[in-house]
């Protein structure tokens, strides 16, 4: 006898502002979650056609292959500093300036502090996986202690190395900053956490409040050398223990 017809549903499809081409990510990586949540947002907001993101140089730099609306290609860690200039002659635009925690935390410090110090109304989105991404992996300025990169074989130390960058925390303290958040990507339950700490950053965006930054904690398991169930549970077993997720500075 032939099997029993079937009926399936759809629960889940690509939202209309990401392309429909595959992701240029390695297996495992955060970005494609994130990105893919980010898409989620627009649309929700019906925002797509007044959305101007950018993506500098990193690995974020593949977003404007996916993204389906305007994106800007802003020199490395600029985007705080571009994402300015476009508010200011658009304000009634949403400016989205997606980067990684080497352009974010290190070439970007001046530009991310000064942004969020001025209150400029523009929201961030941090990738943190701890290393450089795209340039096979070097000691990031969020790199935890004793992690080995390319540049630290023999894992970072504090008295040579310096201390891991928190960055909503180094921020927290700056009145122009009015919501900085910490979420990650690990299970369904974070992604939908990452998802809503999205959705209120843009929201208080358009409200003209200030300053907002989503942080997400995100794996890299090609330049950690594991494989992507191994990045997951490092994330919650080390990461998160440095980087505490959660509301650090709420509106």
């Amino acid at each position: 006898m032939p099997p029993p017809t079937q009926t399936r549903k759809r629960t889940f499809q690509r939202p209309k502002s990401l392309s429909d081409i595959p992701f240029r990510y390695c297996p495992g990586c955060g970005h494609g979650i994130v990105a893919r949540v980010l898409a989620e947002v627009v649309d929700e907001l019906g925002i797509r056609e007044r959305t101007i993101g950018l993506a500098p140089v990193g690995c974020a730099i593949w977003l404007e292959d996916h993204f389906e609306w305007d994106m800007v290609g802003p020199a490395h860690g600029r985007g705080p500093a571009v994402a300015t200039g476009i508010k200011r002659v658009l304000p009634d635009h949403v400016v989205l300036s997606y980067q990684g925690d080497g352009d974010l935390a290190a070439i970007g410090t001046a530009e991310m502090i000064h942004a969020a110090n001025r209150g400029e109304c523009i929201t961030v989105i941090f990738v943190n996986n701890a290393v450089y991404g795209m340039t096979q992996g070097q000691m990031a300025p969020t790199t935890m202690i004793g992690q080995e990169t390319t540049t630290t074989p023999g894992g970072r130390d504090a008295k040579r190395d310096g201390f891991p960058l928190r960055v909503c925390e180094l921020l927290s303290s700056l009145e122009g900053a009015v919501y900085l958040t910490r979420t990650t990507i690990t299970s369904p339950k974070h992604v939908r956490a990452t998802k809503r700490a999205i959705r209120k950053a843009i929201e208080l965006q358009m409200q003209g409040a200030g300053f907002t930054l989503v942080e997400v904690l995100s794996t890299c398991p090609t330049n950690w050398r594991m494989n992507p169930l191994q990045a997951m549970e490092w994330i919650e077993k080390e990461m998160a223990s440095y980087y505490p997720l959660g509301e650090i500075k709420g509106a």
